[in-house]
């Protein structure tokens, strides 16, 4: 029976977790190819002369990110309506055409675009205006017969400016008025100059309903047009006076807090280029409290507040009436990020571990020279252990370390607690507890009885004739309405420590860790789904006391993220495997959800490689006195064994990877290499990537034949993908077909093209890699004897002298 597939979740974790269980979605699919052009992914390629009659065919094109036109002689005019519908373009090419006039708002609706062609056209004229909003890597206009006029003045200045690197080498000349070829950096025209724009106003603080004047001086030739740019807050119409060409004033009627930071700009633009000059101005307004909500658990329990003023007001707290002396454990913490646009500030009460005697009322006071203001909540942190308990001293909240938290576990309370009969009623419950908990384990070894190995029902395994894409099954729904029991509620308390999938696996049991035990100690990077942590974990292990981990957050708790983070989860908890990123569990008491791996010190292989390569220096790995230095072949052997390894067992699950690569690999102490990463590939390594439809990035370098045209993947597509991981490991971390850019690198995969044998790479290695790369799937080897192949390598090394061409 064909497993039901789970949507894509909006938070995106099937591109955050581990990449061995990365399932691309289909792409957006691009517009029908133009014939007789030639459609890859998403590019079009129309190359063949006069294959294009008019630019106008553009108009119904979408979804493509690449574009070469050439050798097209009825090609003259290029338009905003010509290129309105492919938003996501990035790379343009209209090349050896007769292109005469682009408008200057031909590119509007492109703004990713980063690559522009434009070389060999009949381009006498060319706007700064087209080009102004774009952030160009490359621009290539040679080969164009440009008159020498203001209108180039621009160009002159980007082929000496910061501007120089997207121009490159190109010798770049225009015809003068006496039919003399000049170069363009030679240029001299008399009256063209880019404006030049300053602007005069009071930048001393004022109260809020006053009038601010701002006057922009410009000069410039030809003439410039001025126009002035203030930020829409409603209600505070401006009025602009022109007084001369040189000179105009902006007023600002009754101006607002919300001013604050805003730029106020004038930008002043002729034929020669663009300029402007920024004002903002200084408001000032009493303290006032924006929000106070109420407290939410991380690590630490978090009281946010929202606070605003200008100046920047002092805040202070109280609670039960009495003022809050702040300690390590009880802090009040501003995010700066609020600072960088508004003088709006956001913060944190943070409170470490409160208890019942924290709970009660949070007074927030702010002040400034203009005024001040003051809010309480009420919080409440834990139930009081008992109905009849009250308190003798005077309420107080603790402050104790974590250490001390450990080794008292909550003393206090429990102290107080010891001599009154509450004491036998918890004894009672907690062995009442325990007996249902063993039931419960009972209940779940009886079923998973039939299970194989791999805790995967063996029905289900049997059951699968063809390979299975590594994608998230749906959970079934339901459940009774009826009012539970006593004893079932106790039960099903029991049951949330546990998340089950009875789809696909046979009651997964994924493990819950507490909060509480998570220390974060700083961040290891960010992907789309969130970021990653370095923590360690108490009680995750019953031989050590704190553990390092990886802590992978989820950014957004949508319900469609918090059901993938399930499935996720339960599939992660079966994958057990020497060679696999062990995963220890999650935490989802609180905000946000957490996954916990395990910390491989020295990050990706891909880097790994890099700085262990033949022109990197000797690097001492962590301090421990282990210094790899450049791989020997002995050393890049047992790397592809162990990832062969991780595949085979994948394999044995009928588990299709889909984007296996070195910067998906994990390398641990005494180089142990796993399969797995925390979904910042996409981000640290965005070249290797190729984006499809505007969204979709598949790493098509990996990728075999029927894996680009078709999109099919199975267990035959990966090993494909591991003959390109060996050539990364033997050139020490190279990009595959790294001088070739993404459409040529389909050209040659596509037409049967095999990536050449690196230097340091002996035959016996390399005929594994031409294993991996036979056009038909069912050709290539299998992966278990792939690894068997490596591994009697690794044993007895052959012998191998790199001969330098």
């Amino acid at each position: 029976m064909e497993p039901r597939r789970a949507p894509w979740g909006r938070a995106g974790l099937a591109v955050c977790l581990l990449s061995c269980l990365l399932a691309l979605p289909p792409p957006a699919a691009p517009s029908p190819c133009l014939e007789p052009c030639r459609c890859y992914l998403n590019t079009l390629l129309c190359q063949e002369p006069n294959s294009v009659r008019s630019l106008a065919q553009l108009r119904s094109l979408e979804n493509f990110t690449e574009i070469v036109i050439e050798n097209q002689t009825t090609l003259i005019n290029l338009t905003l309506e010509d290129m309105k519908n492919p938003r996501e373009l990035k790379n343009l090419t209209i090349s050896k055409t007769r292109l005469q006039f682009i408008a200057p708002d031909a590119f509007r609706a492109s703004p990713n675009l980063t690559h522009v062609n434009l070389g060999y056209n009949r381009l006498q004229f060319l706007s700064w205006r087209v080009f102004h909003h774009l952030r160009l890597q490359e621009l290539v206009l040679t080969g164009n017969p440009f008159r020498c006029a203001c209108g180039l003045r621009w160009l002159q200045l980007w082929l000496v400016g910061k501007q120089a690197e997207s121009m490159g080498n190109q010798s770049l000349s225009c015809e003068g008025d006496d039919g003399v070829e000049i170069p363009v950096i030679d240029m001299n025209i008399r009256g063209c100059e880019v404006p030049q724009v300053w602007l005069e106003y009071n930048s001393a603080p004022m109260k809020e309903g006053m009038n601010a004047t701002l006057r922009c001086h410009v000069e410039g030739q030809p003439p410039p047009e001025v126009k002035w740019s203030v930020p829409d807050f409603g209600g505070h119409s401006p009025h602009i006076t022109y007084e001369s060409a040189s000179e105009t004033t902006l007023q600002v009627f009754g101006v607002s807090a919300e001013f604050n930071l805003q730029n106020i700009t004038c930008q002043a633009e002729n034929e020669a280029g663009l300029s402007e000059g920024v004002a903002q101005l200084n408001v000032t307004f009493p303290a006032v409290i924006r929000d106070l909500g109420n407290a939410v658990e991380y690590h630490k329990w978090c009281l946010p507040f929202s606070v605003d003023g200008n100046p920047s007001p002092s805040i202070r707290w109280q609670f039960a009436g009495t003022d809050l002396e702040e300690t390590t454990y009880i802090h009040t913490h501003f995010f700066l990020e609020g600072l960088r646009n508004s003088t709006l500030l956001h913060g944190c009460l943070y409170l470490d571990r409160p208890t019942h005697l924290s709970n009660g009322n949070y007074t927030l006071f702010v002040r400034n020279p203009l005024g001040s203001d003051s809010c309480t909540i009420f919080q409440e942190f834990m139930d009081v252990p008992d109905a009849n308990f009250n308190l003798v001293d005077p309420v107080e909240i603790p402050t104790m370390s974590s250490s001390d938290y450990r080794n008292s576990t909550e003393r206090s309370p429990v102290e107080t607690l010891q001599e009154q009969p509450i004491g036998i009623s918890v004894a009672v419950v907690l062995a009442v507890c325990a007996c249902l908990f063993l039931s419960v384990m009972l209940i779940i070894l009886n079923k998973c009885g039939q299970s194989s190995k791999f805790g995967i029902s063996r029905s289900v395994a049997l059951a699968q004739e063809e390979e299975m894409s590594l994608q998230f099954m749906n959970v079934g729904g339901g459940g009774s309405s009826s009012p539970l029991s006593s004893v079932e509620s106790k039960l099903e308390t029991l049951k949330t420590n546990f998340i089950e999938n009875p789809q696909y696996f046979c009651n997964t049991s994924v493990h819950h860790i507490k909060r509480r035990d998570i220390i974060l100690k700083w961040e290891l990077g960010e992907g789309a789904f969130g970021k990653v942590f370095l923590a360690e974990c108490y009680n995750l292990s019953p031989t050590e006391e704190k553990m390092l981990v990886a802590v992978k957050t989820l950014k957004e708790a949508t319900e469609s993220a918090r059901l993938d983070f399930q499935r996720e989860a339960e599939l992660l908890t079966v994958l057990q495997h020497e060679h696999i990123v062990r995963f220890y569990g999650v935490c989802t008491d609180g905000a946000p959800l957490v996954m916990l791996f395990e910390y491989m010190k020295h990050g990706d292989l891909n880097r790994f490689l890099r700085s262990h390569g033949p022109d990197a220096k000797i690097l001492d790995n962590g301090g421990n006195g282990q210094s790899f230095g450049q791989l020997t072949l002995s050393q890049m052997l047992q790397i592809a064994t162990q990832i062969a390894s991780g595949m085979v067992y994948l394999a044995s699950l009928h588990f299709v990877h889909r984007d296996l690569a070195t910067r998906n690999c994990l390398v641990g102490h005494n180089m142990v290499v796993k399969i797995g990463d925390f979904g910042m590939s996409r981000d640290i390594y965005s070249t290797d990537y190729y984006r499809v439809g505007g969204r979709t990035m598949l790493p098509i370098r990996w990728m075999p034949p029927e894996s680009i045209l078709y999109r099919k993947f199975t267990t035959e597509s990966d090993i494909w993908s591991f003959g390109v991981v060996l050539w990364e490991i033997f050139t020490y971390g190279k990009q595959p077909w790294y001088q070739l850019s993404n459409t040529e690198a389909i050209e040659c995969i596509t037409q049967g093209r095999e990536l050449e044998r690196p230097r340091t790479c002996p035959s016996e290695v390399y005929d594994i890699m031409q294993s991996c790369w036979q056009r038909e799937p069912q050709q290539r080897q299998n992966m278990r004897a792939i690894h068997h192949r490596l591994q009697a390598l690794a044993k007895a090394p052959p012998v191998y002298l790199a001969v330098l061409s």
